[in-house]
């Protein structure tokens, strides 16, 4: 992958939880006698819902046979900004609706842009809410009835389009015990793409079903990444800042 991989999928990585009355979600008794309307609707009712959201986040990223471990500070004001800070202000980040942007003092270059480049990297066009959505435990797209279809396999509702689109293939794993996401695969075959995001453990926050391990798997041809993330320490709906200013005579990144 491209330099500054690990930094852009950080981003596209960002959200999540686990607060000072933190239980990990076990699972329940599972029902399989959903249609694919009640299913899709019971996934909906579940929806995370806060507004403002601070925690730890490890994250640990592996490629080539090399992997490193990185503790950020994170902070979120759902549907209008991600916020990330390493340790002393190394690298900051801010994603909004508009752009990503993030500085990084060990080279003293800077990113301020679109999501162009995640999307290429990520083989789907993203935005805000999808990466959002990816990283709260949401479906990547707005699941609706008459477009999608459901099934059982293994332990899992298999939810996917009624007609997958031409050029990749989209699944998603639902639990048919909470109906949350387990797993979300988007697959481009001819660009030999492949996008897995599995839900490893979820945990329960004032109330709010949310994912406190993450994995993500992204391969392209023979080169896979794996990005692992753990959210420690997390407080919900606090008053946040979301200070960000890219340094003076930092150079720019072009990609």
């Amino acid at each position: 992958m491209r330099k500054n991989t690990y930094i852009f999928l950080s981003l596209a990585m960002l959200l999540m939880f686990n607060c000072k009355s933190v239980k990990t979600v076990k699972e329940g008794e599972a029902n399989y006698n959903l249609s694919t309307r009640q299913l899709i609707k019971a996934n909906a009712q579940k929806e995370a819902n806060f507004k403002t959201l601070q925690s730890r986040l490890k994250i640990t990223f592996s490629q080539n046979g090399k992997s490193q471990t990185h503790s950020v500070n994170f902070r979120a004001k759902k549907d209008e900004a991600l916020w990330i800070n390493a340790s002393f202000s190394v690298i900051r980040a801010l994603v909004t609706p508009e752009k990503v942007s993030f500085y990084n003092k060990l080279d003293n270059t800077y990113f301020d842009g679109d999501y162009k480049y995640l999307s290429e990297l990520l083989g789907t066009e993203l935005d805000f809410n999808k990466v959002q959505n990816l990283l709260i435990g949401e479906t990547l797209f707005n699941l609706k009835s008459s477009d999608y279809t459901a099934s059982v396999d293994e332990a899992s509702y298999i939810v996917q389009p009624k007609a997958q689109r031409e050029l990749f293939e989209i699944f998603f794993l639902l639990n048919p015990s909470n109906f949350k996401v387990k797993s979300q695969r988007i697959s481009q075959p001819l660009k030999l793409r492949h996008l897995q995001i599995d839900y490893i453990t979820y945990q329960e926050i004032n109330e709010q079903i949310l994912p406190e391990q993450i994995k993500v798997i992204a391969v392209e041809a023979n080169e896979e990444t794996i990005i692992n993330l753990e959210f420690k320490g997390v407080s919900l709906n606090e008053d946040l800042r979301f200070p960000f200013k890219i340094p003076s005579g930092f150079e720019k990144i072009e990609l």
